[in-house]
């Protein structure tokens, strides 16, 4: 860890140190993404700290008042995300202390992260780049509309442990590193579809509880065909209750297809990355793309 980065910040009349994120309390963790209106359940808390690392920043008397985290995914890369201050301190420096924090421990990484609109200027003063807008779709979810039959030779099945070989190998190049152990907590948490061409995966797409209802994701496919294959289940098993996905496309036949079924766009956030190499598969030639995020976090 970079030494010249302070463990205690003064803010205002009152003093900030920091802690190690799994130290801290879930109700806590719960509460303080509940004061600027995130979505995350205690257990949803949990799942980011088991595949992550992070701090929170507390006050005085040991409340917790902010908290940033890091996602490994191999040896080179990482994700970053829940980056969380409560109102009183967005204004003075407690965001960039803990994303210095972050940087540090990730020294010589290349670095993906989705940023908000407020944060942007922030991730673009300590070097990250724009670059594509992700669109946040979520609402009461309706029947979708027909979609064309699977291709002849191609089958759709739920996925199990046994798949995670081959999911992983599809999902690399889409998402620009091997990410296997987040991959297998996602398959343990979530039900998920995969389109098969007889024992070769062509495209999957994952759901699990999140928030105020289940989030889909990640979706990866080489089209938006075979997108809609692997979503169109998820979607017909949860019509009349709340759904979100994390769309990489505005536009297209897949992402029509989501907002058919009631998922509108709700918000809109940026891409940003430290280097090329942190971008995602662009795809092209059969090749698989992320299509739905796993999470804002998760990427």
């Amino acid at each position: 860890m970079d030494t010249k980065i302070p463990q205690i910040l003064h803010v205002d009349a009152f003093e900030m140190r920091t802690a190690d994120i799994a130290e801290a309390e879930l109700s806590q963790l719960q509460a303080l993404s509940i004061a600027v209106g995130w979505p995350h359940r205690a257990a949803d808390w949990q799942h980011v700290r088991e595949v992550g690392h992070g701090f929170v920043a507390l006050d005085e008397i040991g409340r917790i008042s902010a908290s940033s985290m890091w996602f490994p995914h191999g040896e080179s890369f990482a994700t970053f995300g829940m980056l969380i201050t409560s109102p009183r301190l967005q204004a003075n420096g407690a965001a960039r202390w803990l994303v210095e924090r972050i940087l540090a421990d990730c020294a010589g990484r290349d670095l993906r992260l989705i940023s908000t609109r407020d944060a942007r200027r922030l991730y673009a003063s300590l070097g990250f780049r724009p670059q594509r807008t992700i669109y946040q779709c979520q609402g009461e979810a309706v029947t979708p509309p027909e979609t064309a039959a699977i291709a002849d030779g191609l089958t759709l099945r739920q996925m199990d442990p046994g798949d995670i070989d081959a999911l992983t190998a599809l999902d690399a190049p889409a998402f620009g590193v091997a990410r296997r152990a987040h991959l297998v907590r996602l398959l343990e948490r979530s039900i998920s579809y995969g389109l098969y061409d007889g024992e070769r995966l062509l495209a999957y797409a994952m759901r699990r509880r999140f928030g105020r209802g289940h989030v889909i994701g990640p979706v990866v496919a080489a089209s938006d065909a075979q997108a809609i294959a692997v979503t169109e289940p998820h979607i017909r098993a949860h019509v009349g209750t709340f759904l979100r996905i994390d769309l990489r496309f505005e536009t297209g036949d897949f992402a029509n297809f989501i907002h058919q079924s009631g998922l509108g766009v709700y918000d809109t956030v940026k891409t940003m990355v430290t280097t090329d190499a942190a971008s995602y598969g662009e795809g092209g030639d059969g090749q698989p793309v992320v299509y739905g995020l796993a999470s804002q976090s998760f990427g």
